[in-house]
């Protein structure tokens, strides 16, 4: 059965194509004699296509077709996209995109829900939850569906969500925080390589990779990993509606999605037609979904390659992070 909406849709194409096709005919046929008939033809059809493209914009814009969002969330997690290694997909969006999909399906008139499909071993942190809070933001029903993998800070942003779904074999969790470095003191010396410290402030060259960690150094660095995972824990706590002690019992494991049902980390195993029924039981009505993808210019498009960032949440056997620490990298 076609809805009132179609019909209006369907009526205001249907108008603005004839109304490109008149003025077409008018412009380029009648008025200009100087023109051929054949010529005038293929500019009246040019215009009735631009019509029709600019009418089923504007019908989709007053009379939306959808009124649930999706947004995918997929690879590792950066600021600007194209990931920070050989694993890392040179085409992801960047966190700053994904943020702007969520706020345009949040202003768009259509969307009354939103679907954020989550498979991503994390990332990181800040960008993790910038996207985290543009989930709570949305005003309207939130749901994330883990496909392969929503670990770390793909967890967190599920946080942000009314419900997390998932898949019996669906990889959930890796709640906890990774510090790690490469010490190349040893082959420094072996090539003749020495470090020579130029630095201002105690702790700037904290975790160079050309020189041994002091004591004082190990236990400063440690203490930031400590505060992350503090922050992580509280908010996942918060989000899923967890204990604490819960949270930390998981001790940065992940668990299939059928576990990660039972212990509380994840509302539902099911395919993506079951979340659909889920929003459609949520809106009280037959579901429709729009994907929306990221609006970016050439420029963004071009811009790839390997992404400095400081700590990082991610999966802590697929994701490894560069940090601002010098020599020191972070993964999850």
């Amino acid at each position: 059965m076609v809805d009132a909406d179609s019909l209006v849709r369907l009526g205001l194409v249907l108008l603005g194509t004839l109304v490109a096709v008149v003025a077409g005919a008018l412009v380029f046929v009648v008025f200009p004699a100087t023109l051929t008939d054949l010529l005038g033809v293929l500019f009246v059809l040019v215009a009735a296509l631009v019509g029709a493209r600019i009418a089923s914009n504007v019908a989709g814009s007053l009379v939306p077709s959808h009124n649930v969002a999706e947004v995918a969330v997929e690879g590792p997690i950066t600021r600007d996209g194209g990931g920070g290694g050989i694993a890392s997909p040179p085409t992801s969006p960047g966190a700053d995109d994904i943020v702007e999909q969520i706020e345009r399906a949040d202003d768009d008139r259509g969307a009354d829900a939103l679907l954020l499909k989550l498979n991503t071993p994390g990332g990181q942190i800040v960008p993790s939850e910038d996207i985290r809070l543009a989930a709570e933001s949305f005003d309207g029903p939130t749901v994330a569906y883990a496909t392969d993998v929503c670990a770390s800070g793909g967890y967190d942003i599920a946080a942000g969500c009314d419900e997390l779904w998932a898949r019996e074999g669906s990889i959930v969790g890796s709640i906890g925080v990774i510090g790690s470095r490469v010490n190349a003191k040893e082959l420094a010396d072996r090539v003749g390589l020495s470090y020579e410290r130029l630095a201002a402030g105690e702790y700037k060259d904290a975790g160079t990779p050309l020189k041994e960690f002091e004591e004082d150094e190990r236990e400063y660095l440690q203490g930031l990993i400590d505060d992350y995972y503090d922050q992580f824990v509280e908010t996942v706590a918060e989000g899923r509606e967890l204990d604490e002690a819960e949270v930390r019992e998981t001790e940065a494991r992940v668990f299939l999605g059928a576990e990660a049902n039972e212990m509380g980390l994840v509302d539902d195993i099911g395919t993506r037609e079951d979340v659909e029924d889920r929003l459609q039981s949520q809106l009280g009505e037959p579901v429709t979904v729009a994907e929306f993808e990221p609006q970016r210019g050439l420029r963004s498009k071009l811009r790839g390659g390997a992404q400095a960032v400081a700590f990082s949440l991610g999966a802590g056997l697929t994701s490894a992070f560069q940090g601002d620490v010098d020599g020191l990298s972070f993964r999850q």
